[in-house]
Order: structure tokens, then sequence, then C-alpha cells
């Protein structure tokens, strides 16, 4: 449950209607009220959700810092909205940052964090980010030489490691702190990488393509141990991350597996495969919720991710990489199924003829219950177009056509029944044809919809002019 006792599902959908402009200004608020110590029920719920939709936006708009975020914020082109045992190279789960930030201010550096954390609210609140910048990287500096002391005590000594892991309390603690510790000692390479590409790279080819190479090849000649890092900090810059696989190509000069597999540039086809990878537990998880619009908007890019590494590599199933994605496909495949299967029999038990001793005068379709099954047709609508590469051509196109052929024979007997509708089941026989012409908007499109909701409306209209004569 969500704050005051609203559903999570309810919280997602209202926060969701908000404009990108207004979700930034409640976070801002939200985050200064947090700064200042105010407490409200639920703030944690909001602000995640809030930070989720933010994070889907092309263009974000800036936030107000915290000092957990300032002192984290040279790991955010590393961070995954993933499961802690769902490991990708280089990358680290946000879920992750809390218990980690609970432990430096708890263990690693008590006295040092509170007094940061005083610090830098202030600075916060009074707007001084000269600062605010430089307390921030004062305390990193701190906490990465008590990590580097910390390391080299437990150096051989496997049971010190387990008790800092069981302290730390993530899986895979000491891993992650060891990502944690070499990002922030590379920090400044980083931020000198950021600066020179792009803010966003819409379409990585041609000469952005060479020069973003040229910097990678630049970093890796200076630092070859962070390279994988500079990989993944594209690929946050990139508007299609799975073009990432581009520089893989380019530098082996092939689309063939094994040369690229051969390359230093072949961990950009592991991140991508792992990328591709989250999307579907992603896909999976949504599927579970019902959140109908995401799942939509998931399927365009898990489809153009899939057909981007079949088009730009010779992935046979003869490789390693050609066999995970073949895995990946067949799982989303039987994840589509069962939702794709289902849709035709919510259609005809919302709209199927029933006998006027089950209506009541004030019975009506469930709104709800219209809105996911209209959502649920557009879904079998984007999973036809996405359907070669999802691996749900059959199914897709089967259900597609169950469809039309219901709805284009079904419709005309629903306006008969509406224009003989007495006083018992008017309302209901009218939100049945209101939701026809929803589901029609969808397989149809909007010009046929509107002819339905005309045909409906003269419908309703003939049926109260004979009830007037009478």
């Amino acid at each position: 449950m969500a704050s005051e006792g609203l559903p999570a599902e309810r919280l997602r959908e209202c926060l969701g209607e908000l404009k990108p402009e207004a979700r930034a200004l409640l976070i801002a608020e939200l985050e200064r009220g947090l700064l200042r110590g105010d407490e409200m029920p639920g703030t944690d719920l909001i602000l995640q959700e809030l930070r989720r939709t933010i994070r889907e936006l092309a263009h974000p708009p800036p936030r107000i810092g915290n000092p957990a975020r300032l002192f984290f914020k040279p790991i955010e082109p590393f961070l995954v909205d993933d499961d802690l045992n769902h490991k990708h190279p280089g990358r680290i789960a946000r879920a992750a940052l809390k218990p980690i930030w609970a432990w430096i201010c708890r263990d690693l550096l008590a006295a040092e964090a509170k007094a940061f954390s005083d610090e830098v609210s202030q600075a916060l609140l009074t707007n001084d980010t000269n600062y605010t910048e430089w307390l921030t990287r004062a305390f990193q500096d701190q906490a990465v030489q008590r990590l580097q002391e910390v390391f080299a005590a437990i150096q051989g000594n496997e049971m010190a490691g387990r008790r800092l892991a069981g302290q730390i309390g993530i899986p895979g603690a000491l891993k992650i702190m060891n990502e944690v510790l070499g990002i922030l000692q590379s920090r400044d390479a980083f931020a000198a990488l950021g600066a020179r590409l792009p803010g966003r790279i819409d379409n990585l080819a041609d000469e952005q393509l060479e020069k973003v190479k040229m910097l990678l090849d630049e970093l890796s000649g200076k630092k070859p141990d962070i390279f994988l890092h500079g990989l993944l900090l594209v690929m946050s810059r990139l508007a299609a991350p799975w073009q990432l696989i581009r520089l893989a190509t380019k530098a082996a000069e092939s689309d063939n597996a094994a040369r690229i597999a051969a390359s230093p540039h072949a961990a950009a086809v592991t991140i991508v495969l792992a990328e591709v990878g989250r999307l579907v537990g992603e896909l999976r998880a949504d599927l579970k919720s019902g959140r109908g619009v995401a799942v939509i908007a998931l399927l365009k890019v898990i489809h153009d991710a899939a057909r981007g590494l079949r088009t730009e590599m010779d992935l046979s199933v003869d490789t390693a990489w050609g066999r995970q994605l073949v895995a990946m496909r067949t799982e989303i495949s039987n994840l589509l199924k069962s939702e794709i299967e289902s849709v035709p029999g919510r259609v005809r038990r919302l709209l199927g003829t029933r006998p006027l001793n089950e209506i009541s005068s004030d019975y009506v379709l469930d709104a709800g219950d219209v809105a996911k099954t209209e959502t649920l047709v557009g879904f079998v609508d984007a999973c036809r177009k996405y359907a070669s590469e999802l691996a749900v051509n059959e199914m897709t196109q089967r259900t597609y056509s169950e469809l039309q052929q219901y709805l284009e024979t079904g419709t005309p007997a629903l306006i008969d029944s509406l224009r003989n509708a007495g006083e018992g089941d008017r309302k209901f026989r009218q939100s049945q044809a209101e939701a026809a012409v929803r589901f029609c908007g969808k397989v149809f499109g909007p010009e046929y919809a509107l002819h339905l909701a005309r045909a409906a409306e003269v419908a309703a209209n003939s049926e109260r002019k004979a009830a007037a004569k009478a």
C-alpha cells in the first residue's frame, strides 16, 4: 500500500498523469523536505515512482541533490534498475545504494559522514553549488582512502571478508564495493570523458561513431582497467543503448561474431545482451502487474534491441551470443503467449449478448475492466507490429484476425440491441456500444471508431424517439 492507504498501482497512475514539469517540481519539494528533516508517510514510495518516470524521459529535468545522491553522482551512469542478484558487467544495482550509504554512515566513516551530511544539506538549502561540490569531492576522497584500507586489511582473510559483506548486507557486497571504489578512484577520468561526449546520442553512426571510438581508444590507452566503464558511460548517453555494439563491429571491422569476440570491444556485445536480459525481466514484471501502457512501450525497446543485434552482427546459433539471444526470444514468446491468447475471450465476455433477465436497470460494464481490455487490444496490435523479432508471429496474427472477425460481425448486433433496448437494459447496452467503439479504435483505427460511435448515437436516439412517441 502507498501513502494514506492508496494502492500502489493507483499511485503510479496518478503520478503518471502529471506533466514532466510537475513531476520534477514535486520531486524537488519532497527532497527539500527530506533535507529539512520533514517526514511524511509514503514519501519514499512516491519519490521512487517519480524518479522512475523521470528516468524514462529523453531529457530529464535537473534535480535537487541530497548527501547520498551527491556522493554517488559519479556512479549514476553505471547504475541499473534491476534485482541485486541479476549481474550486469560493470554496473551496480540502484537498490544497492541505500544499504551501502547506511554502511558508510554507520561503520566506515560515521563521524565524517554526519559532518558531511549536515554541511552539504545546509549548502544545498542555500544553493551554494561551489561549496557543495567541494564538500562532496572531499568526502569521496575520504571514502576512497578508507575503502582502500579496509580492503587491504581483509586481503587473504576469508572470515574478515565474510564479516564485512555481512555488515554491508547485500548479495555480492565485496564485488559491488570494489566497483564503487574503482569508479570513485576514476571519477575525474569519467568526468573528462563525459564532458567530451554529446549529452545525448540519437544515432551512433558515421562521424559520431568515429569520434566516440576515438575517445574510448584514448581512454583505453591511458587507463585500460576502466575501459568497460567507458563503454557503459557511452551507453548511458545513447537514445538506443543497443547501438553500443556498433563500437564492437567498428573495432573488429567485421560483423563476424568470432572476430568481434577476439577484440577488446567485445564487452560492448556482452553489455547489450545483459541489458536486453534486464528488459525481458522488466517485461515479465510489467505483465504480472498489468501495466499495459508500459508493456507496449517496452515491447518496442526490446524489439529494436533484438533486431539491432541480429542485423548489425552475424549471430548464428553456433555462437554463445547467438544462443543467448535465441534463449531470450524464446522467453519473450512464452511470456507474451498467455496474454495475447486471452484477449479475444475478454472482448467476447464484455461485448457478448446477454439476456434481459441477467441485466439490472443500473448495471453497466466495469470501467476498469473495459480500460484494461482496451489496453490489451492495443497490446496485441503492438505485438503484431513487433512479432517477427519477439517470436510471436503466428499466435499474434491468429489472435488479431480473431479480434477483427469478432468485432466486424459482432458490433452490428450490439447496435441493434441498443436500438431495441428498453428501460431495464438501456444503460448496459450503451456501455457495451461505448466499449466496442474503444476496441474498434484500436483494431480498425479512429475513423472506423468514429463511424461506429455515430451509428450507436443514432441507435440510441431512435430508441428514445420511439419511446417518446409511445
